[in-house]
């Protein structure tokens, strides 16, 4: 079928079946509670075999446990196979040959002192018949190495689409760490293919499963680089190509191998943005972009068994990709109009170059391609958004397009406001990027409302345009605040400029940035300058620590999630590391909050999981024991069992965190609460 063809049939011939059999609750149009937020979704992680055959994904009937469920696409109305387990909790199940799934599952794991989660990767049939590890047990010659394998998990490196039995597994056991194994699936059998070592790493496999790229870390008369190295197949040798040097901080990756076994695409920074560019091994030299954005980043490349380049990923508002395939691209252009998705357009402001131009971006929800079977037949569609939890449909011969389930069916869009992905000047001139979420003004009115400045994480990361698992932005606008997450100088994924802007600068010109946030949302209208309050997790736990103890009058409160008090703490761990001195060094400085706590001048909020093995608990127990020492306002919460990342958290964790925001937020946040 042409991909014209394609595209009218898939928008005129449009359908919605009754879906896949899986319990789906009525949305309840008002009176939604933290519950509806943290439970677990009734459905997420789909996809499909190569063949389009089957279709897994993971459900959750009560909104705690977690099952794995297993269907036929030819027949979507008979049950699925759901497969269970008592002690673990399934985390993702997906297809690694048609008839295997690969299962990461997760449980609470404690020796001693150290209470840690534990993760593993299993093979099991459709059944759940039979279960093995990814890579055979070993004995371990000690309680340390013991202790090592059993908190240790192995990563798929490839699943060897055109190989009908085995895998590649990278080993991360303390004895055999960096050990590749060519797996046989079915025999539960492991065949060693290279010996790990302390110099080389980072194998990256083609289509077929070759490994035909690594890295190692060496030294230029005292500079350290991160070298590249490619096979040679005609010799076998591993010969040098590039270099990346520490101290200039941007690091070259393979993104993909081509067709044509001479070129290599690289993602790598040539200007402000990351791009995708080809690299020649015959003439060792870039020839040229194979894909470039001017205004967003990119550094992904998607492509079928056989190694052809289907399209290229970007991340915007969110990530999003150019499919150079023409039938996926016939595909995506049709799913809008399908599935009733509308666009904003916005003036752009590179933050690098200060030019501007229009773009747009999906209107609450968009409509996005997730996965295909290898003849196209079948294709998974997710519907999601930040005003919408993923919805999730299979097109089946490019015209009928069946709902399969909904991740929160018992919430409405409707109640949960707007979002803009927005930008502000900071009071230096820098444009900073953010995402405005604003209540429902029918239902709150147009403002000014209670306020929430929430910085992300890392500080090396960057938030997205999509709906937020952890609920920390549309629960607050469901209950009439208005939510910012400022893009703040150190983020990444916004261009070389922001990210370098923030070097040494934590609670300084960072900490500026979420400031010049919150007076940009009084200025527009938005924001009770009385009612506003900073609340981070992570590096935006530090952020509200920091928001603490500087004396702006901007914040009622503060509200710490898992932060990090201790800068300097942070900073003597990259002097452990030759190559993260010339690396990370550079940019951790500024602000100990932990020496400032006893200045803080607004209430508190400190809350921590004691499973945290990232931020350790006993950092929040310091700041909050300084805080106490000098009579400032505060409270802390330690949550039990609770990790440092999202996939650490239960349902249960995500609830309380969501309740005792609010409840902090109504009565203790300054006068009144806000």
């Amino acid at each position: 079928m042409s991909a014209h063809r394609l595209l009218a049939s898939l928008v005129l011939a449009f359908s919605l079946s009754a879906g896949f059999a899986i319990a789906q609750s009525a949305a309840t149009p008002a009176g939604l509670t933290a519950r509806d937020f943290a439970r677990e979704p009734a459905i997420q992680g789909l996809s499909l075999s190569p063949s389009g055959k089957h279709l897994v994904g993971i459900v959750s009937p009560d909104g705690d446990t977690r099952y794995i469920a297993i269907w036929e696409t030819a027949n979507p109305g008979k049950a699925p196979v759901i497969l269970g387990a008592q002690k673990m909790r399934l985390m993702r199940a997906q297809f690694i040959k048609d008839d295997r799934l690969g299962v990461l599952a997760q449980q609470l794991f404690t020796v001693g002192t150290q209470a840690t989660h534990l993760q593993k990767i299993y093979i099991t049939d459709l059944k759940g018949e039979k279960w093995t590890p990814a890579i055979p047990d070993q004995k371990a010659s000690s309680e340390d190495e013991e202790f090592a394998n059993k908190t240790s998990n192995p990563s798929i490196l490839s699943s060897l689409p055109n190989d009908p039995k085995h895998i590649l597994v990278e080993d991360n056991r303390l004895d055999g760490e960096g050990d590749i194994y060519k797996v046989d699936i079915y025999q539960g059998t492991a065949q060693r293919l290279f010996r790990g070592s302390d110099k080389y790493g980072s194998y990256v496999p083609d289509a077929n499963g070759n490994l035909r790229a690594r890295s190692y870390v060496g030294y230029d008369n005292g500079a350290v680089f991160v070298g590249l190295q490619f096979l040679n197949t005609a010799t076998g040798q591993w010969e040098d190509h590039l270099r990346s040097y520490a101290r200039d901080r941007n690091l070259t990756s393979v993104a993909g191998f081509s067709l044509d076994p001479n070129i290599v695409y690289l993602c790598r920074r040539e200007k402000d943005k990351e791009g995708i560019y080809e690299y020649d091994l015959s003439q060792r030299k870039i020839i040229g972009p194979a894909f470039e954005h001017k205004l967003f980043e990119a550094c992904a490349v998607s492509q079928d068994r056989a190694g052809k380049v289907l399209g290229f990923g970007y991340r915007a508002d969110a990530q999003r990709f150019y499919w150079t395939d023409e039938k996926l691209a016939a595909i995506a252009k049709g799913l809008g109009p399908a599935l009733d998705v509308t666009s904003v357009s916005a003036e752009w402001i590179d933050p690098a170059s200060g030019t501007s131009a229009k773009i747009s971006y999906p209107d609450g929800a968009g409509a996005y391609i997730r996965d295909w079977s290898d003849d196209l037949k079948y294709v998974l569609v997710e519907k999601s958004g930040p005003n919408l939890a993923p919805e999730y449909y299979l097109l089946t011969d490019g015209s009928k397009l069946a709902l399969l389930g909904k991740a929160r069916p018992q919430i409405p869009g409707d109640a949960l406001g707007d979002s803009r992905l927005v930008q502000y000047k900071a009071r230096d001139g820098l444009i900073i990027p953010a995402f405005l979420h604003t209540p429902s003004r029918a239902r709150f009115g147009p403002g000014p409302y209670p306020a929430i400045v929430l910085p992300h994480g890392g500080p090396w990361a960057r938030d997205d345009l999509e709906w937020d698992p952890s609920g920390w932005t549309k629960y607050f606008t469901a209950r009439g605040y208005v939510v910012i997450q400022p893009q703040f100088r150190g983020s990444q994924g916004w261009g070389d400029k922001l990210n370098r802007a923030g070097d040494s600068q934590w609670g300084l010109a960072m900490q500026d940035d979420n400031d010049d946030a919150a007076k940009y949302l009084i200025a527009q209208g938005l924001a009770a300058p009385d009612r506003i309050a900073l609340f981070g997790y992570s590096y935006g736990g530090y952020a509200a620590m920091a928001a603490a103890i500087r004396p702006n009058g901007l914040y009622q409160c503060a509200i710490s999630g898992a932060g990090a008090p201790e800068i300097k703490r942070f900073q003597n761990q990259t002097f452990e590391s030759r190559f993260l001195r010339e690396f990370q060094r550079p940019s951790v400085g500024g602000m100990d909050v932990l020496e400032k706590a006893g200045q803080a001048s607004i209430p508190i909020f400190v809350y921590h999981g004691d499973r945290d093995v990232t931020v350790e608990i006993a950092q929040s127990e310091r700041f909050v024991a300084a805080l106490k020492a000098a009579g400032r306002p505060h409270r802390f919460l330690a949550i039990k069992d609770m990790g440092h990342q999202y996939n650490l958290m239960t349902a249960a964790d995500l609830e309380m965190q969501l309740v005792e925001i609010e409840k902090y937020l109504t009565t203790e946040c300054g006068p009144g609460g806000i």
